[in-house]
C-alpha cells in the first residue's frame, strides 16, 4: 500500500472517533449555548435573551462564620441577539428531584465563594464575573448579528444543598444525585391561566430548565455532572406570595 492510500485509509478510520468526541464537548471549555424557542403561550413581543452555561461544579470553601462549606455553582454567560438593551433580573431556583425527595434552593450571594470560583474560572480578571445582584444593575448590550457576541458572565451559587453534617451524627437522606435549575429572567413572556379550583389566575413565566446528573457523592467534589438534554423553554407557575402562603396554613 502506498503511503498516500495508508494516510487516507488512517483518516477515514479516525472519522468516527473524531465525531464522536465533538459530539462530546460541546463547546470550548465545556460550554454550551441555549437559544430561543418559540412557545405557544408566548405573545408577539416577547423577547428571549441566549443563555450559555457550563455544567454545575461543585467547590469546598472556608465562609465566614459558618465555617467550609460546599458549595454548587453554575458559570453562565448572557447575550443579547434580541435587538434592543435588555435588563436581565435573575432568579436561579435549584431543585433536588431523587425519588421520595424534592428540595427547592435559590441562589444566594457569597462573596468568599464567589471569590474563589473566580480565581478558578477567571485568574486574569477579563471576564468580570458578576453575581445575580451586580448583573441586574447594567443592561445587557446588544450583540449584532455578524460580529463578536457581548457576552456578560455571571454566577449562580448555593450553599445548601447538601444536608449539613453534625458531628455524631449521621445523615438523615443521601445526597442529591438528580436536580433541575430553572433559570427566569432571561424572557419577558408571561401567561395568565385560570386556576382548575376556579378561584383567580395562575400566573406563569417564561422560564429556562436545565437538567442534570450528578455521578458520586459529596467526598468526591471532581465526580462528573451530566447535563441531561435538551435545554426546555417553560411557562413556570409563580410561587405564592408569602402572605398567601401564611393563610393557605391557618
Amino acid at each position: 500500500m502506498s503511503r498516500r492510500r495508508l494516510a487516507l485509509a488512517l483518516l477515514v478510520a479516525a472519522v468516527p472517533a473524531l465525531s464522536l468526541a465533538l459530539a462530546q464537548n460541546p463547546g470550548p471549555f465545556n460550554e454550551r449555548d441555549v437559544k430561543k424557542q418559540p412557545n405557544v403561550q408566548d405573545s408577539e413581543n416577547t423577547w428571549v435573551l441566549d443563555f450559555r452555561f457550563k455544567d454545575p461544579r461543585l467547590l469546598s470553601v472556608d465562609i465566614p462564620g459558618r465555617g467550609r462549606r460546599v458549595v454548587w455553582y453554575l458559570w453562565y454567560q448572557v447575550i443579547n441577539n434580541t435587538g434592543e438593551p435588555r435588563n436581565f433580573i435573575p432568579d436561579f431556583e435549584l431543585v433536588t428531584t431523587d425519588r421520595n425527595r424534592v428540595t427547592v434552593h435559590h441562589d444566594k450571594i457569597i462573596p468568599k465563594a464567589q471569590e474563589a470560583i473566580r480565581r478558578l474560572e477567571d485568574p486574569t480578571g477579563y471576564l468580570d464575573i458578576k453575581n445575580s445582584v451586580t448583573i441586574a444593575t447594567v443592561a445587557i448590550p446588544v450583540s449584532k448579528p455578524e460580529a463578536t457576541p457581548r457576552a456578560v458572565t455571571g454566577v449562580a451559587i448555593w450553599d445548601d444543598v447538601f444536608e449539613e453534617e453534625k458531628p455524631g451524627e449521621k445523615l438523615k437522606e443521601p445526597d442529591p444525585t438528580h436536580f433541575s435549575i430553572f433559570v427566569s429572567g432571561l424572557s419577558n413572556g408571561w401567561s395568565k391561566v385560570d386556576a382548575k379550583d376556579g378561584q383567580g389566575e395562575v400566573v406563569r413565566r417564561k422560564t429556562l430548565q436545565l437538567n442534570f446528573k450528578r455521578i458520586s457523592d459529596r467526598n468526591h467534589l471532581d465526580a462528573d455532572v451530566k447535563f441531561m438534554s435538551p435545554a426546555e423553554w417553560i411557562y413556570r407557575a409563580m410561587p405564592a406570595p408569602e402572605k398567601d402562603k401564611e393563610d393557605k396554613d391557618k
